[in-house]
């Protein structure tokens, strides 16, 4: 049982994600099919590219590029602005949602819209558990919680990562916060 209950609900459940992955290019057919996934709602930032670099993660193109040939429907929605998202995100053939507002629902909500995807059919994908994870599982999708290409330097990361940790185990005892 957890420690944090209220109203008889885990209240630590809405940080948990539904699956864990090393990364988004883990996510192959056999388990979008295997779980009825059409449509993925995707982080950008530490998910497709580096934060605040201007192109994606090698492997990532091809990736998507695959998803898209198997029917898969796919909208980035970022927290980050569109003058962030918007160049990367064309770059990729993707759409987008910039100020998202996660871990609220509305940029969720509006890609799903978007792509006229049904909860049960939808998958968020990011790195950040206070953001994405929280956000899908709000919405009451399934969430994917991917490990982030590269680690951030700053030490707000670095807090947010050691955060992270107590909540889900993630491994980042090797984090020094200066």
């Amino acid at each position: 049982m957890s420690a944090l209950m209220l109203f008889g609900v885990d209240c630590l459940s809405i940080f948990k994600p539904t699956f864990h992955m090393k990364n988004v290019l883990s996510i192959d057919e056999p388990f979008l099919k295997s779980n009825g996934i059409t449509a993925m709602v995707l982080d950008m930032d530490n998910t497709l590219s580096m934060h605040g670099n201007p192109a994606a993660e090698e492997g990532v193109a091809e990736w998507l590029d695959k998803m898209a040939k198997m029917g898969i429907k796919m909208r980035v929605v970022s927290n980050n602005t569109n003058k962030r998202v918007g160049p990367l995100a064309a770059k990729l053939g993707l759409p987008f949602t910039a100020n998202g507002a996660k871990p609220l629902t509305f940029g969720i909500t509006r890609a799903m819209k978007a792509m006229n995807a049904e909860k049960s059919e939808t998958l968020v994908v990011g790195d950040q558990i206070f953001t994405d994870i929280l956000a899908g599982n709000l919405k009451g999708v399934r969430t994917v919680l991917v490990e982030p290409f590269h680690l951030e330097k700053t030490w707000t990361f670095k807090l947010k990562r050691r955060l992270e940790s107590l909540v889900f185990k993630r491994d980042y005892r090797n984090l020094e916060l200066k």
